[in-house]
């Protein structure tokens, strides 16, 4: 199986194919649509060089009028074959499309906060669109291009030969400068398409990262900087499709050129032939005939193999996200985590990623119901706690155990199930109010979603919107304040009852007067659950049963507020050094 798929891996083309197997059946039949499409266009030249013969040549209407018959059929059923060809093809393509956009947006949801921590949000939008997207003429098109016009080339190849072997051989002696011109073709042109899909990623990076910062841009002045940095972006790709420009301009006309060589050595050397009468005129306009539908076939092929090394290197991109291995992968025996109590502990653990060690040694126990808030330094490693308990990440060393089983073998979905988490940064969904405190609970009411709200003392301030729970809150909640979005992200959390609650810095970015007003709705959130309160400002801990404190990586100390202000303390330093005003 290994070796199929590192087989799989060489040839990205017969990866892609992969995904047409549901549709095999259709494919199928399609492929005969196609025999039969190729059968009726190589039948044209044999026609009309008959109708010659043994029509204009012989005086016989009646054959004339018969191949004219046959001549009309032949085209009508071929159109008749050429749309259900086209709308099949189409229909596959796009079903093909559907389902690997929905594999690649499904793993990627199935990968570690690492990779996007190592990959630009743009890059990773690209290969969700851009690249994707580039998919759509060689599916929708070309494979049946790809297979008619290849049917096509060893149709004519053979019926030239039946026609007259000693014409079709001094035709093919073209054939090993275009078989040279190709492969020097090939291989640039697939290093300017490669360089092409990744310019147009940097570009996507660029702008995706700009729009997202385009408040920090405009406030330093740095549209100019921004603006030349995009210009760079921008004529690294106009660059790379130039390169790929030009490689066509020289090779397309170059086959047309061989074509045009071909259709003179055909004149020549078969109008010498008919004169002598080695040859019939039905047989020499067949042979020409023939010959356009060999050269045709090439430009179509060459265009074809053009598009297709910028689908490659699409393929290429989207097939290495695809393979990237979630480094939270569930193990195959693990089990669902199953009727929490919240009991939780850190047995010795150190985590780094990479080579930079984050934390060393790190022991501590939570019991159900109790609120643990830890406090450090930035940079002390508390929210790698949180990413470990939330099993986003897995130990280096140690083990992290919630009701004494190691989370290593627990399903990480049915951990998340139990776990509520509200974070510095509160990230609200485009959508309604009503629909982002829903989101930890899509079948929750609108009762339930009210209450929430008045729990947490979010309910006045939605009520001020004229529209209500109904309020559209704009991309990321642009319409509210830091406030308000950090209420509703309680309200969302209080929602989907956990009984696992983590508070990672949820304060830390509103004024006192809004802390004051969080302050209430924290109490009510915290009542009764295991929870883990996170926080620069320690007012906000006070109300925590136990305090953890750490340091480059380590527990410091450990202790209730009071115990720790009552002796000489790393917290009580924490503490004297934000009051002391």
């Amino acid at each position: 199986m290994r070796r199929l798929k590192s087989y799989l891996l060489d040839f990205p083309l017969l990866r892609l194919f992969t995904f047409a197997a549901p549709y095999k059946a259709r494919l199928l039949g399609l492929g005969l649509v196609t025999v039969l499409v190729t059968a009726a266009s190589l039948s044209e030249p044999l026609i009309i060089g008959y109708a010659i013969d043994e029509g204009l040549v012989a005086g016989s209407l009646r054959v004339i009028y018969a191949m004219v018959a046959i001549y009309v059929f032949v085209n009508l059923a071929t159109w008749a074959l050429s749309y259900v060809q086209t709308i099949g093809m189409g229909w596959i393509g796009q079903h093909m499309i559907l389902d690997i956009r929905n594999a690649l947006f499904g793993h990627l949801q199935s990968l570690s906060l690492q990779f996007y921590s190592e990959q630009k949000a743009g890059w990773i939008i690209s290969r969700l669109t851009n690249d994707i997207e580039n998919f759509n003429t060689l599916l929708n098109d070309g494979v049946q291009n790809l297979v008619k016009n290849g049917l096509i080339l060893v149709g004519v190849f053979i019926a030239i030969f039946f026609v007259d072997w000693r014409l079709a051989l001094a035709t093919i002696s073209i054939l090993p400068v275009m078989v040279v011109g190709t492969t020097v073709f090939r291989i640039e042109s697939w290093k300017a398409y490669r360089a092409a899909r990744e310019a147009v990623a940097e570009v996507a990076a660029h702008l995706q990262e700009n729009v997202s910062g385009m408040r920090v841009v405009q406030a330093f002045t740095g549209e100019k900087k921004s603006s030349g940095r995009f210009d760079e972006r921008n004529h690294a790709y106009r660059r790379a499709n130039a390169r790929a420009t030009l490689l066509s301009s020289v090779y397309f006309p170059g086959v047309e050129l061989l074509g045009s060589v071909g259709l003179g050595v055909v004149l020549l050397y078969g109008g010498f032939r008919v004169v002598n009468g080695q040859m019939s005129v039905g047989e020499l306009v067949a042979f020409v005939g023939l010959l356009n539908m060999f050269f045709q076939p090439i430009q179509q092929l060459s265009q074809l193999y053009s598009d297709l090394q910028s689908t490659l290197a699409s393929l290429e991109k989207v097939f290495a996200v695809l393979d990237t291995e979630s480094d939270r992968a569930d193990s195959p025996d693990a089990k669902d985590l199953r009727d929490l109590s919240g009991d939780v502990e850190f047995d010795q653990v150190s985590f780094a990623y990479g080579e930079d060690v984050v934390l060393e040694d790190v022991s501590f126990r939570i019991k159900p119901g109790e609120t643990l808030a830890i406090v450090g330094e930035t940079g002390a490693g508390k929210s790698t706690v949180v990413k470990l308990l939330s099993r986003f990440y897995d130990p280096t060393v140690g083990e992290v155990r919630i009701d004494g089983q190691d989370l290593r073998a627990v399903r990480g979905s049915s951990l998340r199930r139990y776990m509520g988490v509200v974070l510095q940064d509160t990230f609200l969904f485009t959508g309604t109010i009503k629909d982002n405190i829903r989101y930890g609970r899509p079948n929750a009411t609108d009762e339930e979603i009210i209450a929430a709200a008045r729990t947490v003392g979010a309910d006045d301030f939605i009520r001020r919107f004229p529209e209500g729970y109904e309020t559209q809150v704009r991309e990321r909640g642009g319409r509210l304040s830091v406030g308000e979005r950090q209420l509703v992200a309680f309200a969302r959390a209080l929602l989907a009852d956990p009984k696992l609650l983590v508070l990672d810095e949820a304060t830390s970015s509103v004024d006192l007067a809004t802390e004051a007003r969080i302050e209430t709705a924290l109490d009510r959130l915290l009542a009764g659950r295991t929870s883990i309160v996170i926080a620069h400002r320690l007012s906000t801990v006070r109300r925590a049963d136990r305090i953890l404190v750490m340091g480059e990586g380590r527990v410091v100390e450990e202790g209730t507020h009071e115990e720790l202000l009552s002796r000489p303390s790393a917290y009580r330093r924490l503490y004297q050094s934000q009051f002391a005003a």
